[in-house]
């Protein structure tokens, strides 16, 4: 049987080390752990540690140091539990360790945030080490409930601000399906039509020469024989026009552009503002209800808002704040929010309970988020079949001319 060398923590927290023999890491860890003490390192005999999950020669591929949104909110939930339970956080981090693997990505990240603690990091300090993981905001709160003493009422509030995120995004998404495969279907239907049923009129149109053809109908053939001809480049330019859009918006120019456009756009613009406000105000109440200093969090909303316009706003309004508390003012200065949000946060700020104010105002926009989604599908349902329609029409039409031009051509003949 395989030994391995391990690393660890007795419970008076002197570090010891020596060896276990067991049939891989994962195992030797459980067998550190039956000793009483908290393992710090765990390698093979010749000091080459094994990968719990690694086969065929040690290779193994893993998303390294990283973790899903869902396999984000698992770990936030499952640590609140466990330090609820009575568990340290060094203890209830090597549970959540040696439950996994440790050499898949989000068993990396926690192994590597036990290591952190056991060493005396501050856990806020260790999750701002993977900042493709934790959010400056999930970050920051956590040092909040630090500072409280309120650890685990903190991660309950994370699971509860990702959640609404989540549920909110998960609206969003769904409202675009419908409008997505009907203009999938429509295009789809065209194409074939235009491609394949169209030839199949092909010796009509021979027959009444191509001069004699009805306009609409020289366009149609005209529009099937360029698609046919140049469809890969079609699909190559969609897929090129595509990448560059997607290249553009990542730039700071594009992205404010973008935001912009679609704070503007007809029926889209409801939903997006109603969602940033929502998230605007929900991430705001989570941090002060935390204990996040108010300008400290303005900045930290301002990055996670969702919408640059809005986080420029909010980057303007935290340095119009003179006095460190009062943020209607220089919220209203802007003219970006909407009334209601500015008299919402007003009433917080002269009751002292400006996180309460933050919640109505976020369920506000969520409910108006609903409706906003209602009307765009319910809007944009017939608009989507009127153009699929119409295309449709146009061949329909474009051919029944020919035809007719045909048999009137032999009524005359006869």
């Amino acid at each position: 049987m395989p030994s391995f060398r391990y690393t660890a923590k007795d419970r008076s927290g002197k570090t010891v080390s020596g060896s276990v023999d067991a049939q891989d890491r994962r195992s030797a860890l459980a067998a550190v752990g039956r000793l009483g003490l908290m393992p710090l390192k765990v390698e093979a005999g010749g000091g080459k540690a094994k990968g719990g999950g690694a086969k065929g020669g040690g290779f193994h591929l893993s998303r390294p140091d990283s973790m899903s949104a869902s396999e984000r909110l698992l770990f936030t939930g499952e640590l609140a539990d466990l330090l609820e339970g009575g568990m340290t956080l060094g203890d209830a981090l090597n549970a959540l360790a040696r439950r996994g693997d440790e050499s898949d990505g989000p068993g990396q990240v926690i192994g590597k945030l036990r290591d952190a603690i056991l060493e005396g990091t501050a856990f806020s300090d260790a999750l701002g080490a993977f900042p493709k993981v934790f959010s400056p905001v999930y970050v920051n709160m956590v040092r909040a409930g630090e500072a409280s003493g309120a650890l685990k009422d903190v991660l309950r509030r994370l699971m509860a601000h990702d959640e609404r995120e989540r549920a909110m995004k998960s609206k969003i998404s769904s409202a675009m399906v419908y409008p997505a495969i009907v203009l999938c279907m429509g295009v789809a239907v065209a194409i074939f039509a235009m491609t394949y049923i169209l030839p199949k009129f092909q010796t009509i149109f021979d027959s009444i020469g191509p001069d004699s053809l009805p306009p609409l109908t020289k366009i149609m053939l005209g529009t099937s024989d360029w698609i046919k001809k140049w469809w890969i480049a079609i699909i190559v330019a969609a897929i090129a026009g595509f990448a560059g859009f997607r290249r553009w918006t990542a730039t700071e120019r594009g992205r404010r552009a973008w935001d912009g456009f679609k704070l503007k756009a007809p029926l889209v613009k409801g939903i997006v503002a109603s969602s940033v406000f929502a998230n605007f105000a929900s991430t705001l109440e989570s941090l002060l209800r935390n204990g996040v200093p108010i300008l400290r969090a303005l900045e930290l909303t301002s990055q996670t808002v969702g919408n640059t316009v809005i986080g420029d706003e909010l980057r303007k309004a935290k340095e119009r704040v003179t006095d460190g508390t009062t943020i209607s003012g220089p919220l209203a200065q802007g003219g970006a929010f909407p009334p209601m949000v500015i008299d919402m946060i007003a009433i917080g700020e002269r009751t002292g309970d400006m996180p309460t104010a933050l919640e109505h105002v976020s369920t506000r926009f969520e409910r108006q988020l609903e409706k906003n989604i209602l009307v765009f599908t319910t809007a944009l349902e017939p608009l989507m079949i009127c153009a699929v329609a119409l295309i449709i029409g146009f061949i329909a039409v474009a051919i029944m001319q020919a035809v007719l031009g045909v048999t009137s051509g032999m009524d005359l003949r006869g």
